[in-house]
């Protein structure tokens, strides 16, 4: 297949080539100022001024598979809280040992950021993309069997490598399209959408009989995991290779140790100047409290209401639901909104909103209340990942943004499983009611660590820093 012939997914590939230091480096250097520029065909010249969000099909294929990918890790993380009750009960733990599985899953994304740069120098964006759904498939085949307390915990690692490897890559691509702040909200409303599908399935079969069921529950994200890696590896089958031999100005290949050691030292680089940059640290304090905020609350709300509240296990699983279903409305209906009348104040503003509607979470006593409370909670703070990504992606330089993404999504996970460690240590001695005051301060914190972002402003054709 000639991709050169589709001029957005020549700009699409050529951005990721640029993600990837192994032919970023060492690319030709560019012609003189005296030199002819290319003649532009008048067709694309007319394609793109009469729509420039436009996407031919080969991206549209791609970014679908991107979607798809996300829906994948949206199911295993909208499922947990709607097991955990079951954890605690079967495997005979408690909730400080059970929050075990944010400390693996931790460990996952912090070993996938340290891995995700070098591996990119041997792996085309297909294959690294394939790499991350082949973990997830092992992961949830081993749940399914039942397995030791010890080695469940375990597969939370694997799943958070290998969503990592996914969620990284995928937004990195889908952030090179036209009308990116558009498709980065199609993907991740269907992480939100697999978010809302996880708990139904979940509890319609871990309470389908007597007996204990819920490990069978994990034969459904197998299935999708492995329809997953069947859609990438038709959609990015043009990148679904090993990267070639690199080459020198001048024709000279680099080969064997010497071209290891030159892409391990290119890694290093990448890396030393991600983590030198001050944004990657503010956008990850903000999706550190962020993050938290979203896997807490989806993490213990069932074990809230079953404990604090009266409800009934085999219904109280359902309300992660009506959470993901507002976070699912939010990043599709939002995301327009947010662009246009600018993602800096719109997002804080969400933040005001979900902070009281937590406050009224926590003081009206009534299931119903608390549970449209929460729905409401998840609307308004949905857009607020795929607005992150979108101005990290302006704050970034684009050979960047792979590795600086893979250490922001590494402080989103380390929220992600720090405040439902702390809240699982806390409710085992404390009682879980401390949910609520925990959940308040997180939102407040994660209004608060935006304002701080940097906001990225366009002056012409190039994203200047504007510090605010």
């Amino acid at each position: 297949m000639n991709m050169a012939t589709t001029p957005a997914q020549t700009q699409t590939l050529e951005s990721h080539a640029l993600s990837s230091p192994a032919t970023w480096t060492l690319q030709p250097e560019p012609r003189s100022q005296s030199a002819p520029a290319a003649p532009t065909e008048p067709c694309e010249q007319l394609d793109e001024n009469i729509d420039s969000n436009s996407l031919d099909r080969e991206t549209l294929l791609k970014v679908a598979s991107a979607s798809f990918s996300f829906f994948c890790a949206g199911v295993n993380d909208g499922s947990t809280g709607a097991i955990i009750p079951h954890v605690i009960r079967d495997y005979n733990v408690n909730t400080a040992i059970v929050s075990s599985i944010y400390g693996a899953t931790f460990a996952g994304w912090v070993v996938a950021a340290l891995t995700n740069t070098h591996l990119g120098q041997y792996l085309d964006l297909g294959a690294m993309l394939a790499l991350g759904a082949v973990l997830q498939i092992l992961a949830q085949a081993l749940r399914a069997w039942m397995p030791p307390f010890g080695l469940y915990v375990t597969t939370f690692f694997l799943v958070a490598v290998g969503a990592a490897y996914n969620d990284t890559h995928a937004n990195t691509f889908v952030a090179t399209v036209k009308g990116a702040h558009r498709w980065l909200a199609v993907i991740h409303a269907s992480f939100m959408g697999g978010c809302l599908v996880g708990p139904f399935v979940a509890t319609a079969v871990a309470s389908a009989g007597e007996q204990r069921t819920w490990n069978l529950f994990y034969i459904f994200p197998v299935g999708i995991c492995l329809a997953n890696l069947g859609f990438i590896a038709w959609a990015f089958r043009d990148s679904f290779t090993l990267h070639p031999t690199r080459h020198l100005p001048g024709g000279t290949d680099i080969e064997g140790e010497e071209s290891q050691v030159t892409r391990g030292k290119d890694a290093t680089a990448l890396i030393r100047a991600a983590l030198g940059r001050p944004a990657v640290w503010l956008l990850s304090l903000f999706y550190f409290f962020y993050i938290g905020s979203q896997i807490t609350s989806n993490g213990w709300v069932v074990e809230y209401l079953v404990e604090v509240r009266g409800g009934d296990l085999s219904r109280m699983g359902y309300v992660p639901a009506g959470f993901n279903g507002g976070c699912l409305l939010g990043r599709l209906l939002l995301a327009e909104p947010t662009h246009r009348l600018g993602e800096r104040r719109m997002v804080f503003i969400y933040c005001v909103l979900a902070v009281g509607l937590q406050i009224l979470f926590w003081m009206v006593p009534n299931i119903i209340a608390a549970s449209v409370a929460i729905s409401f909670v998840g609307f308004f703070t949905g857009p607020l990942f795929a607005t992150g990504i979108n101005v990290g992606t302006k704050l970034f330089p684009p050979e960047l943004h792979s590795t600086a993404l893979a250490f922001v999504f590494v402080f989103a996970q380390m929220g992600g499983s720090f405040f439902p460690v702390i809240t699982g240590v806390i409710a085992s001695s404390k009682g879980v009611g401390t949910l609520q005051p925990i959940l308040v301060a997180i939102l407040a914190c994660t209004g608060i660590s935006w304002l701080l972002v940097p906001s990225a402003k366009r002056q012409g054709n190039e994203a200047a820093l504007h510090e605010e």
